[in-house]
């Protein structure tokens, strides 16, 4: 006979139905058992056998869970709806009837100490990252034009912040969405309301508001998904849980914490009577700097007007014309006796050229013989008998032919 286990399944030689189920059920056996984390949103005892359900703490899935009397009759703690715990699940397939079910096999309550470990772990590693660090976060705007707020439906936290809020400035805007504030939707609620006032571009800055509670109740605004959310927003984001005791992870990523709502209405929105007072003195002391400035520069004028230069201006003219009179007539007595005594001198140096001139020495009754060849005869021999020669006297020249040496 053939064994079908071994077979793939084809169209022309299927499975039965009772080999695919414990092929399923030796599948589903191999899983073993396994510890869940949830919160447990129903919880029945019938006669000793429990029926709940079990479901994540931040998404949207639900499982159903069986936990037979031989176990519950062992449990030493105390159940109920909404309780968050952890469950060691052994998941297991009825062949005969098809189903599958999840037998709790123990079951415990997480306990405030696991949680805050766990809380702590998340901080360092945030800080470890640096969402905590102050340079990333943003500065709030001086006056908000509207003011993002998430916060519970008709909650005191709402009415804290838009009330103090308008009593400091009653043209603030707000831009309300309604979230749940506590419970496994709360986190999520937030976050998405997060994002839709961060992608509004009126909204100018967001408050993420509560009215205080104990640990657990605020244990949405440490959720990871959240806290990552609020640091990679492009608007500021302000925390006011209002919790001094349990610091929230949101606290600590937010761009400024409020201790309250009401708190953070006075961080994010200036007091009017406050800013008209500031003006009021910023007035006072501009116009007392201006009227000190004045003061100086009318006095500083009247000083210069005051100068000899600016009181008699005609004396500086006048001053200044008389020193020029004086300069011209000390250049006329100087260029006069310069003219004087360079003809003197031309005289003097006239006088003893003449007196150096040849011309002086004819005029006195001398006389200059030249040769043919317009040399001056010097010795008495060049004047051989018969030569003709050229004598030149005061007032002009003439020729001559010697007649030899005379004794």
């Amino acid at each position: 006979m053939v064994d079908l286990s071994l077979q793939p399944a084809t169209r022309n030689a299927p499975w039965p139905v009772a080999l695919m189920s414990e092929k399923l059920r030796d599948y589903i056996d191999r899983l073993g058992t396994v510890w869940v984390e949830g919160e447990l949103t129903q919880w029945q005892n019938r006669q000793g056998n429990v029926y709940g359900k079990l479901k994540d703490l931040s998404q949207d899935a639900t499982v159903g869970v069986n936990m037979w009397r031989n176990v519950s009759a062992k449990l030493t703690e105390e159940f109920k709806q909404g309780d968050r715990v952890v469950v060691l699940i052994k998941a297991n397939y009825w062949v005969k009837g098809g189903t599958l079910s999840m037998n709790v096999l123990d079951i415990k309550h997480v306990g405030l100490g696991d949680l805050l470990e766990r809380l702590e772990r998340l901080r360092a590693q945030l800080k470890q990252e640096g969402l905590f660090d102050l340079d990333r976060k943003k500065r709030l705007p001086f006056l908000p034009q509207r003011i993002g707020l998430i916060t519970g439906r008709d909650s005191d936290a709402e009415k804290d912040v838009v009330r103090n809020a308008t009593l400091r400035w009653p043209d603030v805007k707000f831009e309300t969405l309604y979230t749940s504030v506590q419970g496994d939707r709360a986190a999520a609620e937030v976050r998405q309301a997060l994002i839709e006032l961060d992608a509004n571009p009126t909204v100018d800055v967001i408050i993420i508001a509560r009215g205080g509670g104990d640990f657990q109740h605020l244990l949405p605004f440490s959720d990871e998904a959240l806290v990552r959310q609020v640091a990679a927003a492009k608007t500021p984001v302000v925390s006011a849980i209002g919790h001094e005791a349990d610091r929230p992870l949101l606290d600590d990523v937010a761009d400024l914490r409020a201790s309250t709502p009401t708190d953070a209405a006075k961080r994010v929105v200036p007091d009017v009577a406050e800013e008209h007072e500031k003006i009021s003195a910023a007035r006072h002391r501009m116009n007392s700097r201006l009227n000190h400035l004045i003061s100086n520069e009318v006095e500083r004028i009247a000083a210069m007007r005051a100068r000899p230069s600016m009181s008699m201006p005609d004396r500086i003219v006048d001053d200044r014309a008389e020193e020029l009179i004086r300069w011209v007539a000390r250049g006329t007595e100087l260029s006069d006796r310069f003219v004087v005594d360079a003809q003197k001198n031309v005289a003097e140096l006239s006088a003893r050229l003449m007196a150096l001139s040849p011309q002086a020495t004819l005029k006195r009754g001398y006389a200059i013989a030249q040769a043919a060849d317009g040399s001056v005869l010097k010795d008495i021999k060049q004047a051989a008998s018969g030569r003709e020669i050229t004598v030149i006297i005061a007032d002009g020249r003439f020729g001559a032919v010697s007649t030899g040496i005379k004794d």
